[in-house]
């Protein structure tokens, strides 16, 4: 087995790589306004109700049907996935790993189809959805390698008259609650990470991708994996995100999304259910406030690239998107003459066109919550760039710039989740590092320094889980940076990690007389 390598990013530049691009666009759109089943007792399922998932850049264009689950499916999936558990557990971590390996290579071979099934569903650009995708095999080809060396022998300190070993095993049946902004590559690292350590899963995906989710789902059967191993339920968290988490048979949740939703699992998962016979694990990644630092010393023409492409890709809705700037005063003017022409000179549109960076927001209730946050933000500071919308169809809005926020002010304190980026000016680096640490978050940020001391102090003191130094506060790489953050970002699992898979099994000590 080869050692773990990063999927290469798709170079679209390439005329052929731009044609099978558009090959794959073409392709997917043949299969719009298919239905879609849940997935329950290794079998197609359907439901009395269904709802649609639509384009954000067209939202009269519906992408698929799918099942409104009801709390009688969660409880069948639930009981099918125990079942199932008894016997997935004693299958090899090798055998396991092999069918990740196998869904990965058939991934790669269809990667643009994957691409473009998120340009349609969540409106990524080319270079998003290809990233998506390439994390997405990452996650396989680097968990089915982490659990062959988890299966390894593990040295324990030798004693006369003993033989001792400590294994890692499976903890049960799993609820993963992926989001809509990664919609491929975080719900297929939540996935497999928990069926690759010998746990079944009842994959509940975000009401917005319920698409991709689906052809993840089904590639997985096509590489071999036992229907009964991924129970596959769709609908509203509101409908049945509380039964599946309260559930007294589901022995860990693995969630990503907002702040709000996280807090009301982990409080959900603490209360004992009657017949529960363990504490229930929460894995949870919950968003993030984060900032870029610039102080006077910093190159500022790469400041400005950092900060741009951290606050508007995808819009701005990214957990790790730069949407707080904190800007030494020496160097704001120039460095902010540079943010604002380079965030002028951002193509805007449907981003099945290739030229395309920024796109649109998921949905209405987005468009609408970032707007209001706009005019707060107007109120507090200064726009000096967008708050508009844009079109008269499709969920567009403007990459807005407003400066002469404090810490106190709400677009500095709030996650918004879209291409809205908040401005500070700070005397000195010592305030503008009390600025970045002055949120309840925690996820990323970086820093714009060539003052060697001062990257060490930040090193200490920038309070963040994925800390970055003269670089962007996104695109974080499997097995490069193990992502995960403090406070209220979440539990710091660290995805993409050595220890991630931990989260998902139990150490076993054995021991016997010699």
């Amino acid at each position: 087995m080869k050692n773990f390598a990063n999927e290469p990013l798709t170079d679209f530049t390439n005329s052929a790589n731009k044609k099978a691009m558009e090959t794959a666009l073409e392709l997917v759109r043949n299969y719009f306004g298919k239905t879609h089943p849940l997935w329950i007792e290794g079998s197609e399922k359907t439901s009395d109700q269904t709802f649609e998932s639509t384009n954000p850049s067209e939202p009269k264009m519906v992408i698929g049907t799918f099942q409104k689950a009801t709390k009688v499916h969660v409880d069948q999936a639930i009981e099918s996935a125990t079942r199932a558990f008894k016997t997935w557990k004693t299958v090899s971590p090798q055998d396991r790993a092999e069918y990740l390996f196998k869904a990965a290579d058939l991934m790669r071979k269809r990667k643009h189809e994957f691409s473009a099934w998120m340009v349609y569903e969540v409106g990524k650009s080319w270079i998003e959805a290809d990233a998506d995708t390439a994390e997405a095999i990452d996650f396989m080809e680097f968990y089915g390698r982490e659990m062959i060396r988890l299966s390894e022998v593990h040295p324990l300190v030798p004693i006369q008259g003993e033989k001792n070993e400590l294994v890692y095993i499976p903890i049960g049946v799993g609820a993963i609650i992926p989001p809509w902004n990664f919609p491929l590559a975080i719900c297929v690292g939540m996935t497999t990470a928990a069926m690759v350590t010998g746990n079944t899963v009842v994959l509940k995906p975000a009401s917005d991708s319920p698409g991709i989710a689906s052809h993840f789902v089904s590639l997985l059967h096509e590489v071999g994996v036992p229907k009964d191993i991924v129970q596959f339920v769709t609908g509203g968290g509101g409908d049945i995100g509380d039964h599946l988490v309260s559930h007294p048979k589901i022995r860990f949740i693995s969630f990503t999304g907002s702040k709000d939703v996280g807090l009301r699992i982990n409080e959900i998962a603490a209360k004992h259910q009657p017949g529960q016979k363990w504490i229930k694990r929460v894995v949870a990644e919950m968003g993030g406030k984060d900032a870029i630092l610039v102080d006077e010393t910093a190159h500022v023409e790469e400041a400005a690239s950092g900060i741009v492409a951290s606050a508007f890709g995808f819009q701005g809705q990214k957990c790790s998107a730069c949407s707080r700037a904190i800007i030494h005063e020496s160097v704001y003017d120039k460095l902010m003459e540079l943010v604002l022409k380079k965030t002028r000179d951002i193509n805007l549109g449907n981003p099945v066109d290739a030229n395309v960076f920024l796109g649109p927001v998921i949905n209405e209730r987005a468009r609408q919550k970032i707007l209001d946050y706009i005019q707060i933000g107007k109120q507090e500071g200064k726009l000096l760039l967008g708050g508009n919308t844009l079109g008269e169809q499709g969920y567009f809005i403007e990459p807005t710039i407003i400066e002469n926020i404090g810490p106190k002010n709400r677009i500095f304190q709030e996650e918004i989740f879209g291409p809205v980026l908040a401005v500070t000016k700070v005397k000195d680096f010592e305030e503008g590092l009390e600025a970045v640490n002055a949120t309840e978050f925690g996820l990323t940020g970086a820093l714009y320094s060539q003052d060697k001391t001062r990257r060490e102090q930040a090193k200490q003191d920038f309070h963040v889980g994925n800390f970055y130094l003269n670089r962007k506060c996104t695109g974080a790489f499997v097995g490069v940076h193990p992502f995960g953050g403090f406070n209220m970002s979440g539990t710091d699992s660290k995805a993409g990690g050595r220890d991630y898979l931990l989260l998902f099994m139990q150490a076993k000590l054995i021991s016997e007389k010699i």
